[in-house]
């Protein structure tokens, strides 16, 4: 999208259109009206490298509590109200009749100000009766809205937005507007602005207090500045790590030039693309020795990013395993950011679980072995003495298949280091809808268990064919993770099995006896308390015994909807998953949580 910087920091928003029919681009992005310069410029850098995971769908929106982000095929200014229009509670702590009252009069008093005010933007702080409490709401329009549209907005979200009392959090995304309100001030310091007559006023303020104030005020300067010094340094790491990346990656094997990998590749020719995923698309190739090769050509080259491309090329050198991809080499010299990997000819494991063709070429046996050779995979990752590591993303399209339909684990750009003295890591939610821990998702502390998690979904992939987010079968409705406990429960388990599978059951085997051990394992895997989870060593020799009687799986998460603050926003997203347009976008509290074509992640909340 051609929207720079520049606009943004100029007037919080801007627009663009680039191509001609049937190929055109339009996008906006705007601030929201209290959001500084810089801040603008830091949301705007973050929000345009998410778009990205929507494509190749015709579109999507993105929310960030700060900026917006929308990109179609057609012209969509206009708009005020669609299909995609939601509006999320964000927890359960039930407040008073005096807050919700207050905060009705609030979300009135704010849809007039946006009114009023040019920019369609307001907020207003109400103080709740006879308490210290306040109700804090903001409401926003989008600048390409006329004012009777963005009326018609305001109005539609105030109706939306009172469904969520007496909830303590809400948010309402519209097509064209944002409202938000909150027990908790998560309003931005406006710049001071005012008349002359109100800046006299300031001014015989200030001169009257006493010299103390001023020392409050330059301790109270001096912390905002730390805080927001070690704000922009974390938005910026990445370039840092470009520098570094750069210097280390010139002397080292693992640096190939662009040009070689162009070459290998046809110059990018589209009879070479194997697939593409959230943040790039991957080519084979063949280098002049004749290997073959995979090579990973990201979507975005810039700082924003770069940390996320070290990471990955970290991560995977220095490790080595039998199920784990192997990484031949980088390149961040040239005009984009480029991953080399060896090629495996079976590609990923989704393109034959969900697919009723290929599905038949891999039997049960198989598939166990696949099952184990990524849990083999996923100990070294959480038990290796020298670098620990919490893989974030294991789902079918990240399990790669060699000529002999034996597992590697790829796509490490979400992995992170773990080390040995610390419980968890606090970091921002990323990831796959679907494979998430509950805990992850909620609080965003991440240890191995999130893996544990993901790898317990895998398993029930495996075994029934179905994706974890919708059913190849119409006549279910629940989710895969409701659908296998239930069977579970009731002793059908036998029921949920790939159809394809009954095609290889060779007549001396337990097949029936080892599917239920299996889905079993799966169901410890993803019980919703972490601590109830096995470890991967343990889920691995669970799955090697035949003869071992297993725990009784509790409850996964999200079967009762009073178990967890999430389960109602959880079966919204499922609820969109399916969309053509990469429109449904969720946000909850503790920060911002955005979803591009089944990713679902938040930003920083440790």
């Amino acid at each position: 999208m051609e929207i720079t910087g520049t606009q943004i920091r100029s007037s919080h928003n801007a627009t663009a259109s680039v191509g001609k029919e049937p190929n055109k681009n339009i996008g906006l992005a705007q601030c929201y009206g209290d959001l500084s310069s810089q801040d603008c410029i830091l949301c705007y850098a973050e929000i345009r490298s998410i778009l990205p995971t929507c494509f190749p769908r015709n579109g999507g929106r993105v929310y960030l509590d700060g900026c917006f982000m929308r990109s179609q095929d057609y012209s969509f200014y206009d708009e005020y109200t669609g299909p995609y229009d939601t509006v999320v509670c964000g927890n359960t702590t039930r407040k008073s009749t005096l807050f919700q009252e207050s905060t009705r009069r609030a979300v009135v008093n704010a849809v007039t100000g946006a009114l009023r005010n040019s920019d369609y933007f307001a907020r207003e702080e109400m103080l709740v009766t006879g308490n210290n409490n306040s109700a804090y709401v903001l409401a926003q329009c989008w600048k390409t809205l006329s004012p009777s549209s963005c009326r018609a907005c305001l109005e539609n979200a105030s109706v939306s937005i009172s469904k969520c009392l007496p909830w303590s959090e809400g948010r309402v995304l519209n097509t064209g507007c944002f409202m938000r309100y909150s027990n908790t001030n998560f309003l931005n310091p406006l710049p001071a602005s005012g008349s002359s007559s109100n800046k006299g006023k300031i001014i015989t303020i200030v001169f009257s207090v006493v010299s103390s104030v001023v020392v409050i005020t330059v301790a109270l300067m001096i912390i905002l500045y730390v805080k927001k010094h070690r704000y922009v340094m974390q938005k910026r790491k990445g370039s840092y790590d470009v520098e570094k990346m750069a210097k280390i990656l010139n002397d080292s094997s693992l640096n190939f030039k662009y040009s070689t990998v162009e070459k290998a590749t046809g110059y990018w020719n589209k009879s070479n693309k194997l697939g593409q995923g959230g943040f790039g698309t991957v080519y084979k190739g063949v280098l002049p020795d004749g290997r073959e090769i995979a090579v990973k050509r990201l979507y975005l080259n810039n700082r924003f990013r770069a940390a996320d491309f070290y990471n990955e090329v970290n991560m995977i050198s220095i490790v080595e395993h039998k199920n784990l991809v192997r990484l031949l080499g980088c390149s961040c010299s040239g005009p984009e950011s480029i991953l080399i990997y060896e090629y495996l000819p079976n590609m990923s494991l989704d393109r034959f679980i969900f697919d009723e063709i290929k599905g038949r070429e891999i039997g049960w046996e198989t598939r166990f072995k696949i099952i184990t050779g990524i849990a083999e995979g996923l100990v070294y990752l959480h038990e290796n003495k020298n670098n620990r590591i919490i893989h974030r993303d294991i789902k079918a399209s990240n399990i790669l298949l060699d000529f002999m339909l034996h597992p590697k684990i790829a796509d490490f750009g979400l992995a992170r280091s773990f080390q040995a003295d610390k419980s968890h890591i606090s970091t921002a939610i990323a990831g796959t809808l679907g494979y998430m821990a509950p805990e992850y998702l909620a609080h965003g502390q991440l240890t191995e268990k999130a893996d544990v998690y993901s790898f317990g979904i895998l398993i029930l992939e495996v075994v029934t064919g179905m994706e974890s987010n919708r059913s190849k079968t119409t006549e279910y409705s629940e989710s895969l993770l409701c659908i296998a406990w239930e069977h579970f429960k009731q002793g059908t388990v036998e029921e949920i099995v790939d159809p394809n599978l009954m095609m290889h059951i060779h007549p001396n085997t337990d097949f029936q006896k080892d599917v239920i051990k299996v889905v079993h394992v799966g169901l410890l895997c993803t019980q919703e308390a972490p601590s109830l989870r096995p470890s991967m060593s343990a889920a691995l020799k669970m799955l090697a015994k035949t003869d071992e009687s297993l725990p009784t799986p509790s409850n996964p998460p999200f079967i009762d909807e009073n178990t967890m603050e999430l389960s109602n926003i959880t079966q919204k997203l499922l609820s969109y998953s399916d969309s053509d347009d990469c429109s449904s976008v969720t946000i909850v509290s503790h920060g911002h949580f955005y979803q591009g074509s089944n990713h679902f992640f938040q930003g920083n909340t440790s």
